[in-house]
């Protein structure tokens, strides 16, 4: 293999590598996205379950025990 056929195969190979990188990129930055907006609803709905829990739970009146 001569120097210059080295070369192209080099060039070739950094040329699909940066492809793949950025390919990847935009892979991990659609996920990223994704992450957020699942972030966010979870956390709407853990605010939303706690009020409703707070809601459905029994008024427990305060009373003195029998020994006071």
């Amino acid at each position: 293999m001569t120097t210059e056929e080295r070369l192209v195969e080099l060039e070739i190979r950094v040329a699909l590598q940066e492809k793949t990188i950025e390919e990847l990129s935009s892979v991990v930055t659609e996920h990223w996205k994704t992450i957020e907006q699942l972030t966010k609803k979870l956390n709407a709905l853990t605010d939303r379950f706690l009020v409703l829990e707070e809601q459905a739970a029994p008024e427990v009146p305060v009373t003195r025990p029998p020994h006071w």
